[in-house]
C-alpha cells in the first residue's frame, strides 16, 4: 500500500491534479477536506476552537467562520500554534481511519494524500514518494488575483508564507509543471501516474 504525497504552493493546481489522479484510480485523501471535516459543526474540535478563540469564529448557523479565524491566526504565531495543537491530532486520527477503510476495501490501493503544507510541516519522510507541482510564483499570484479575487498584497502574503519552489523541489520524486494549460497538466499527471503504477504494482 504505497502512500504518496501530493503538494504544491497555493494556486498551483492541486485540485486539478488530485481529481485526475482519482479518475485514474488513485485513492485520494485531501488534507483540506480532513480539516473541514474535523472542524464541522458539533464536533469536539470545533468546541475546542470556540473555547480558545471565542464565539467570534462561529457563524450564525454554528459552523466555523474560517475567514474570521484566519484573521486571528495569520500573523499571530502563538495563536496559530494553539490552533494547530487543537486541529492536528484530530486530523491525524481521521487520516488513520480513512487509510484503514481504504486498505480494508482495496489492499493494493495506491493512496495519494493531497497535503499543501508538506514541506512546511517537515512531513516528506512519512511518505513513500512525493509529487510536487511546480508553478512560477508570479503565475500563482495572478491566479489568486483573477480566480479568488485577492489583492496583490494579500496574494503575495499568502505565497510568501509558504515554502519556496526550491524547498518543495528538494523533496520531489516526481514533478508536474502546472504553469501552462490544464491540458498540459493533465498529460503530465497521466504520465506520472503511469510511472507510479509501474513502480508500485508488480
Amino acid at each position: 500500500m504505497p502512500l504518496i504525497a501530493l503538494t504544491g504552493g497555493i494556486a498551483s493546481g492541486k485540485s486539478t491534479v488530485a481529481n485526475r489522479l482519482a479518475e485514474l484510480g488513485a485513492a485520494v485523501i485531501s488534507a483540506d477536506e480532513l480539516v473541514r471535516y474535523v472542524q464541522r459543526s458539533g464536533s469536539p474540535t470545533l468546541a475546542l476552537i470556540e473555547k480558545r478563540f471565542g464565539l467570534g469564529v462561529i457563524d450564525g448557523v454554528g459552523e466555523l467562520d474560517r475567514a474570521a479565524l484566519g484573521r486571528l491566526v495569520f500573523d499571530d504565531a502563538i495563536a496559530r500554534q494553539d490552533l494547530e495543537a487543537i486541529v492536528h491530532p484530530a486530523i491525524g486520527i481521521e487520516f488513520a481511519a480513512r487509510i484503514a477503510t481504504i486498505t480494508a476495501e482495496k489492499p493494493d490501493a495506491i493512496i495519494v494524500y493531497d497535503i499543501p503544507l508538506l514541506v512546511e510541516t517537515n512531513r516528506a519522510a512519512e511518505f513513500d514518494a512525493v509529487i510536487v507541482l511546480m508553478c512560477d510564483p508570479q503565475i500563482r499570484l495572478e491566479r489568486l488575483e483573477r480566480l479568488r479575487g485577492l489583492s496583490t498584497e494579500a496574494a503575495q502574503s499568502r505565497i510568501s508564507a509558504q515554502a519556496s519552489e526550491e524547498d518543495r523541489l528538494a523533496v520531489a520524486d516526481w514533478t508536474i509543471d502546472t504553469s501552462a494549460s490544464i491540458e498540459s497538466t493533465i498529460r503530465q499527471t497521466d504520465s506520472v501516474w503511469a510511472e507510479i503504477v509501474d513502480a508500485y504494482r508488480v
